[in-house]
This record gives C-alpha cells, sequence and structure tokens, in this order.
C-alpha cells in the first residue's frame, strides 16, 4: 500500500483513493496479480480479472470482432513507484498480465482515464490500440472519460 499511496500522491492514481486500499488491490475475481521489485524493494503491481459487469473495454472488444465480451480478460490495478520508473518496469508487469491472459484463452483489454496519459503513452508503445473513449459513471456523481485499448493480436 505504500508504492500506491506514493503513486497517488505523485499521479493521482487511483484517482479516488479506496477506503481500503488492500481491498481495493484484490477485490473481485482475479485470474492474477503481480508485483515488481528493484533492489529488494517493492515497485510495481498490476492485476488481471476476468471481463466483468460494467467493464467497458470488453464489450468495445466483443463488438469490434464480433465474440463476447468474456473472451476478454481486463488488465488493472497497474501502477510503478515513482522512483523506480525508467527501467520497463511497467512494460514488463503489462507484459506478464498478457501472457497470463493469453495462457487462458482470452484477449487483453484495459481502460485508463483520459488525464492519465502517461499511462497511455506506456500502452501506445507497446502497441496497445485505442477502441474508443468513452464516458463512465463511477458514482452517481461522478462521470469519468476513459479510453479503453485493446493488446495487439
Amino acid at each position: 500500500m505504500r508504492v500506491l499511496a506514493e503513486v497517488h500522491a505523485h499521479d493521482g492514481y487511483p484517482v479516488n483513493w479506496p477506503d481500503r486500499p488492500g481491498e481495493w488491490l484484490t477485490h473481485g475475481p482475479s485470474l492474477g496479480s503481480w508485483v515488481a521489485e528493484r533492489e529488494g524493494r517493492l515497485v510495481g503491481h498490476v492485476g488481471l480479472a476476468p471481463a466483468g459487469e460494467g467493464d467497458l473495454a470488453p464489450v468495445l472488444w466483443g463488438e469490434r470482432t464480433g465474440v463476447s465480451p468474456g473472451t476478454a480478460a481486463v488488465v488493472g490495478r497497474l501502477f510503478v513507484s515513482p522512483r523506480a520508473r525508467g527501467h520497463r518496469i511497467g512494460a514488463q508487469l503489462i507484459g506478464r498480465a498478457v501472457r497470463e491472459a493469453r495462457r487462458h484463452g482470452l484477449h487483453p483489454v484495459l481502460d485508463v482515464v483520459t488525464t492519465d496519459t502517461a499511462a497511455a503513452a506506456l500502452y501506445e508503445r507497446l502497441g496497445w490500440e485505442l477502441m474508443a473513449t468513452v464516458e463512465q459513471r463511477w458514482s452517481p456523481r461522478q462521470t469519468v472519460a476513459v479510453s479503453c485499448y485493446a493488446a495487439p493480436s
């Protein structure tokens, strides 16, 4: 949670700080989660989940490919300590999640708030394709613009 708090203070991710950060990281069905270490310190995290109700990226993937949204897996909860950036840790974590999704026969997708331009730039450098930018209702009082991406085939 220390690294997540550093990322939130530096980048504003997650947009809404969770009441229980540990539960936020582990909540819901999971296909796996992984951490990165550098010099013996935890510096990053990524999770992979099956497509769930309310996930827009799997729906867009299904519409684009003509398959069920259930054929997608959602990459999420990706963050890297600001002090550990520049060492391809984010790319390595994404790569691990992509391999696991494919091992399950699923296509990786994700969404990112449009204000997180550094994350979007990383996904695009890795060849992820922007499917659409949409408005997503996170609560009765909060609508957020998110960009939905699909991993390269």
